[in-house]
C-alpha cells in the first residue's frame, strides 16, 4: 500500500512499517506524551506557538479551541504527519516515527475515506493484520457498532457509518494511545452515545486518549482534563471544574415575587440581577457573599439553586481575543483546526 494523505491508505502504510524487532509495550515506558516548545507556521500564519504539554499514561485529555486555534496541527505533529518548525514531540519516550513503527498509537482524523472495493469487515481485518497483537475483529466491529453493516461495501456507507469504520480502524491494533480529531462529527445522538460507551471500555484498560472536539459537553463529561488552545497557545489546562472556575461567575436562581431588581443587584457579590416572572436570576462574582446577603435581606426567598459557570462560558471568555481570521493553516491532512 502506498502512503496517500487524506485516505485510509496512510494507516496501512504506517502499520506495514511495523517491525517486531522494534515492538515493545508502550506501557513499559515511564514517560507519557511530552510536547516541548512546539511551534509551526505556514507562511505568515502562526498555527502553533510554543506549546508545552505533558499527558500522563492513562489520561483522557480533551483538546478544545475555536476553529484555527491549532488543534489539528498539534495532533498532526504528534502523529508525525507534520514536522514542527521548532520544539519536540515525545510519545512514551520516543519520537512519533518510532512510536508509529511500534504500533503504539491509533488515529482517527477528520478527513479520509475507506479504501474502495472492500467491505467493512475486510478493511478492519486488513488493518488488524499489520499489528503484532490486534484485538479480535469481531469484538472491534461489535464495540464500534460496525457489526451492523460489516458486509457492506465501503462506497455505500453513510457519513455516520464511515465514522464508525474510522474508529474501528483506529482501535483494532490495540494501541496504547488514541489520537482522535472530531471523532463524533457526523454521528447522531445515539451514535455519539455509543461512541463514548466504547471509549469508556477502552480507557478502563489504561489507554491514553487525546481528542479534539467542538462538542463542549463531551469534553465536560468524558475528559479527565481539558487543554484549551487559542491563537496557537495553551490558555487553560486542568480539570473541567477548574476551567469553569476560571470564569469567576456563579448563578443564583430563586423564587422571590416582590423584590425589586435594583435591590437584588445591589447585594454584595452580585454582578447583575434579572427577573422572569416570580423567579429571579443573580449573576454573581462572589456567590459565597451573595447567598447569605440574599437570605438576610429577603427572608421569603425560596427554591434557591446555585450553579457554577458552564464550560461554554469559560470557553468564550478564555478565547475572547481570538481573531476572526484563520489562525491555523492547512496541515498535512488539508484541514484546519
Amino acid at each position: 500500500m502506498s502512503l496517500e494523505v487524506g485516505d485510509f491508505r496512510y494507516c496501512t502504510a504506517w502499520a506495514a512499517a511495523c517491525d517486531p524487532r522494534f515492538v515493545t509495550a508502550a506501557s513499559d515506558a515511564v514517560a507519557g506524551i511530552v510536547l516541548s516548545r512546539l511551534a509551526k507556521s505556514y507562511g505568515t500564519v502562526h498555527a502553533v506557538r510554543g506549546v508545552d504539554l505533558v499527558i500522563a499514561p492513562g489520561e483522557t485529555v480533551a483538546l478544545l479551541g475555536p476553529n484555527g486555534a491549532g488543534k489539528t496541527t498539534t495532533i498532526e505533529m504528534m502523529l508525525g504527519l507534520t514536522r514542527p518548525d521548532r520544539g519536540t514531540v515525545s510519545i512514551f519516550g520516543v519520537p512519533p516515527a518510532a512510536a508509529r513503527q511500534a504500533g503504539w498509537f491509533g488515529a482517527m482524523l477528520q478527513t479520509g475515506s475507506p479504501l474502495d472495493h472492500l467491505r467493512v469487515r475486510e478493511i478492519v481485518t486488513l488493518m488488524a493484520s499489520y499489528y503484532p497483537h490486534p484485538l479480535p475483529v469481531a469484538e472491534v466491529l461489535r464495540l464500534t457498532g460496525a457489526d451492523q453493516f460489516a458486509g457492506q461495501w465501503t462506497t455505500r456507507l453513510s457519513g455516520g457509518q464511515v465514522q464508525r469504520v474510522r474508529f474501528a480502524a483506529a482501535i483494532v491494533g490495540d494501541p496504547d494511545l488514541l489520537l482522535l480529531d472530531e471523532p463524533t462529527a457526523g454521528l447522531d445522538v445515539e451514535g455519539r452515545r455509543d461512541f463514548w460507551q466504547a471509549m469508556r471500555a477502552m480507557t478502563e484498560h489504561g489507554k491514553t486518549v487525546l481528542f479534539a472536539t467542538h462538542y463542549l459537553e463531551e469534553a465536560d463529561a468524558y475528559a479527565d482534563r481539558i487543554v484549551l488552545l487559542a491563537r496557537g497557545q495553551i490558555v487553560a489546562d486542568g480539570p473541567a471544574t477548574e476551567i469553569k472556575a476560571q470564569v469567576g461567575s456563579r448563578t443564583i436562581r430563586a423564587t422571590l415575587p416582590e423584590a425589586a431588581v435594583a435591590a437584588l443587584g445591589a447585594l454584595p457579590g452580585v454582578r447583575s440581577a434579572e427577573r422572569h416572572g416570580d423567579a429571579v436570576v443573580l449573576t454573581c462574582t462572589d456567590a459565597d457573599a451573595a447567598l447569605p446577603a440574599l437570605l438576610a435581606a429577603f427572608p421569603a426567598v425560596r427554591d434557591i439553586e446555585v450553579a457554577g459557570g458552564s464550560l461554554e462560558e469559560a470557553f468564550l471568555e478564555l478565547t475572547a481575543d481570538e481573531t476572526t481570521g484563520p489562525g491555523d493553516a492547512p496541515g498535512a491532512m488539508g484541514v484546519t483546526g
